[in-house]
């Protein structure tokens, strides 16, 4: 086993580290904006799930299990946003940046196998996809492996869909046990994509313990016939070079489209036989977001493209902001946007000061404003609710990125925009802005959804700090706590809640090869085409 077990004396002692635990609680319980219909589906108490670490937090006599039961104590609200980092001066762990002031541990240095495993979601009820996380109908299987993987092998490969039984000689079901308390999730699906992705890497946001020098997997064929697959870990940062070209087994494919225009936030494709339709493989709402779409929507004007329907492939899109302003140029149609709130409690007051620091720093926060819609709320509606100590702010156009906070939330398309009709497609992957994307288009009607829902994990802002242990003082770790919720556009809290496909296509290890051909296909036969 690869154990570190670092010197005892940076944890001070059981009464301080109690006492540091009982600090953690009343922030969290007091500060983060939990989502009542998130926590239902998951069956999850959050207070309760937090007390049941405590005796683990008071046992911990070394850095490194101090800061995994605090991880453990974290991963409790079920929220990917909120996550754990070390400070200088705090608890550390081993091989952790020393000459950075803050560092994620979920960005900590890793190792990984050369093979890629996906979730069969073949018996999954599309009901259950919100629910707990140990809901029936999953099975992870093989679905990608490097070249390097075959030479270690004399020649031989794992087949695509094999089913994964055990991992390093755990059942998978008590490997699933072990690892859910560290993994942080808004729904079902949230947990089991990230929890697959994560199989094949010895990543730090697993106990060290859990690991051993190599990674053993026994895999079932689809004849029945059991084996064991026993790979060696590259740290990731040599990942280029251990894994080389990944096979990309169901790779996104496009049959019958050409590549036309491409930036670092799509690719833009057109049909090779002169169909009316585009496809957008669209990559994220990053920080190009505004310029990438004046481009695509100033190419489809130059080319005769603006009439024609768009296949929009979000099956591998994330986070980011601003999608309200894409879609304003990808449909015809005034749409709600979605909206956002605060929950008012100690911390919100040194938040709004830092939002009117970046709006004096002119530093990028919205898209039609300069921040000062933002302020404008944070100094007027948000100050009154912290006067009369209300539970949350009003709901507000989100990050009155788009909208002041007087607007009704209805955006109208822009002036050069697509006008044909919508599909978008979706997979068992990302969520945060994409889930707020796809609420937008499902709750105005914009677009026909084909596949499965997204994570369903947005929230408004987050706040960060350093905990110190109450009586010594030192710094421990530094955590965050999530602000306020998003509202969906037909008045739903979107975390836990994230929009539903129209025609629920689950990923398989039946059809993970061509899972993507066949959402085309859908959105094709859904248009006509």
């Amino acid at each position: 086993m690869n154990y570190y077990e670092p010197n005892a004396s940076g944890v001070s002692s059981p009464a301080d580290r109690a006492a540091l635990f009982d600090s953690m609680v009343d922030r969290i319980m007091s500060r983060d904006a939990f989502v009542p219909v998130k926590l239902q589906r998951l069956g999850v108490d959050v207070r309760r799930a937090l007390l049941a670490c405590r005796d683990e937090v008071i046992a911990a006599d070394s850095d490194e299990k101090l800061i995994y039961a605090l991880l453990k104590a974290s991963c409790a609200r079920k929220d990917p946003h909120v996550r754990v980092h070390l400070v200088t001066g705090g608890l550390q762990l081993s091989g952790a940046p020393v000459d950075r002031a803050s560092v994620r541990i979920d960005q900590l240095p890793a190792s990984q196998a050369p093979i890629r495993f996906a979730v069969d979601y073949s018996g999954v009820d599309p009901a259950s996809m919100h629910g707990p996380a140990f809901a029936p109908g999953r099975s992870v299987f093989v679905a990608d492996y490097a070249p390097s993987l075959v030479a270690l092998r004399g020649g031989s490969a794992p087949a695509i869909g094999d089913r994964l039984i055990a991992v390093n000689g755990q059942p998978f079901d008590d490997y699933l046990c072990c690892v859910e308390p560290y993994s942080r999730y808004a729904t079902a699906n949230g947990f089991w994509w990230r929890m697959a992705a994560k199989i094949p890497v010895r990543s730090r946001e697993y106990p060290p313990h859990f690991f051993d020098d190599t990674a053993t997997f026994t895999l079932e064929h689809r004849d029945g016939r059991i084996y064991d697959l026993t790979l060696p870990y590259k740290p990731t940062i040599d990942k280029r070079e251990w894994t080389g070209t990944w096979k990309e087994f169901g790779d996104f494919r496009y049959p019958g489209f050409t590549k036309v225009h491409e930036s670092a936030t799509y690719q833009l494709y057109a049909h090779d036989a002169g169909r009316p339709v585009v496809v957008i493989d669209f990559h994220k709402f990053g920080a190009t977001l505004i310029e990438d779409t004046d481009a695509l929507v100033a190419y489809a004007e130059a080319n005769g493209l603006l009439g024609h329907a768009v296949v929009f492939d979000a099956t591998r899109a994330g986070g980011g902001s601003l999608g309200a302003y894409a879609i304003r140029h990808l449909s015809p149609k005034p749409f709600r946007t979605t909206f956002g709130n605060l929950r008012i409690s100690d911390v919100v007051e040194p938040f709004a000061e830092e939002m009117r620091a970046r709006r004096d720093a002119r530093l990028p926060m919205t898209a039609e404003d300069d921040g000062s819609w933002l302020v404008d709320w944070l100094d007027t509606d948000v100050a009154k609710a912290v006067r009369c100590r209300d539970h949350y702010s009003n709901d507000v156009p989100f990050k009155s990125s788009h909208l002041p906070r007087d607007s009704d939330g209805v955006l109208q398309p822009a002036p050069l925009h697509f006008s044909g009709p919508m599909v978008c497609l979706l997979g068992p992957h990302g969520g945060s802005h994409l889930d707020q994307f796809a609420a937008m288009i499902a709750d105005n009607g914009l677009a026909h959804i084909v596949g499965m829902p997204a994570g369903g994990y947005s929230n408004t802002w987050e706040w960060e700090e350093t905990l110190h242990f109450p009586i010594c003082r030192l710094p421990t770790v530094k955590l965050m706590y999530s602000m306020g919720h998003t509202i969906r556009p037909n008045g739903q809290l979107l975390e836990g809640n994230p929009a539903d496909a129209d025609e629920f296509v689950p990923l398989t290890r039946d059809n993970y090869v061509g899972y993507h051909e066949l959402l085309l296909e859908r959105a094709m036969r859904h248009l006509g085409l």
